[in-house]
């Protein structure tokens, strides 16, 4: 983590007092089985200086000059203060001899576990290409024994299971950590279980937790996954419909009474691991860090991860994720 530079001080400081003594203010510049799992898963002359100084003695004399410096002051000693404490997140990306040469990633654009994997690899500004999987035929993967996304291949090596792939990808970026364990991998090794056998799970409940919200998922999920013209109008109301129906039937499975409740508590289950730090991993993102943004990361813009956002306290780590994690590092095709 870098703290904003005191260059970037000094710049925020000129723009304030440019603003006071020009009088302008500056402007700058988105399932049952098969089909449905598609849905979880300057310069100046010395002579200028001089008449300038003038200027300055003669203003800052008179009651509005003083007036007018008390305010500039004041206005950028709250911009300095501001810019030195924003705090600026760096990307981890590994020694250059460390990051892999050609990795692809099978997935569903909507798929939770699928968004842990680019939220590791993002993160660690790994390039990776992506092959979208049309959940009906699933042509994309046949040439795979195993029949769900994630399949990461890393130079040449299939990678399944989500967590097993992070942890493979973190052996090779990261060797030294896997070579001295710190105290603090407990604790992340424990967040990341929950993540897996918990949070993913409160998902399908709140984003199918009723008609419209269902319509909204599905109309997401056709927007970004690979489907034919005809397969998104099938698959967006006939798949809205029926994880409408099994929605409720995970509600019961999972001991779910009220959907957003139970989004909400676990939203605030993890800020309260957080225990007042930016990240659980402290003054940057660790490996649990990574996997909770990204099972929320599919539901974050829609209505339910609006509502919680608004309602728990996850809203400012989910930002500074997000800065942290920053642009992703898929290859265009």
């Amino acid at each position: 983590m870098r703290r904003a530079s005191t260059l970037a001080s000094f710049n925020v400081l000129s723009r304030s007092l440019a603003t006071v003594h020009g009088g302008a203010a500056a402007t700058s510049a988105s399932p049952s089985h098969g089909l449905l799992q598609v849905a979880l898963y300057g310069t100046s002359s010395t002579t200028g200086s001089h008449v300038r100084r003038r200027w300055f003695d003669s203003f800052s004399g008179g009651p509005a000059g003083k007036l007018a410096i008390g305010v500039a002051g004041t206005l950028a000693s709250v911009a300095v203060a501001s810019s030195l404490t924003q705090e600026v997140y760096a990307k981890e990306p590994p020694p250059a001899e460390l990051v892999p040469k050609d990795v692809v990633l099978y997935q569903y654009e909507a798929c939770p576990f699928c968004n842990k994997v680019k939220a590791f690899l993002d993160y660690h500004d790994i390039p990776y290409k992506i092959v979208e999987v049309n959940p009906l035929s699933k042509k994309e993967i046949k040439w795979s024994d195993y029949k769900k996304v994630p399949i990461l291949m890393v130079d040449g090596e299939q990678l399944v299971d989500s967590s097993a792939i992070i942890d493979k990808l973190n052996e090779k970026i990261v060797p030294e950590r896997v070579a001295a364990p710190s105290s603090n991998d407990d604790e992340e090794k424990k967040w990341r279980q929950w993540v897996d056998n918990h949070l993913v799970h409160m998902l399908s409940p709140n984003i199918y937790r009723n008609t419209s919200e269902a319509l909204e998922s599905f109309d997401y999920i056709t927007s970004n996954g690979n489907f034919s013209y005809t397969e998104k109008f099938t698959v967006k109301y006939a798949g809205a419909a029926a994880m409408y129906f099994v929605s409720k039937k995970l509600k019961k499975k999972y001991n779910i009474t009220d959907e957003r409740a139970s989004l909400y508590e676990a939203a605030e289950t993890w800020v309260n691991a957080l225990n007042g730090r930016d990240f659980l991993g402290g003054s940057k993102p660790n490996m649990a860090d990574l996997a909770v943004f990204g099972v929320l990361r599919p539901i974050r813009y829609l209505r339910s991860g609006k509502d919680m956002v608004e309602h728990t306290r996850i809203g400012e780590w989910y930002s500074r994720m997000e800065r942290a994690v920053g642009e992703s590092a898929r290859i265009k095709a």
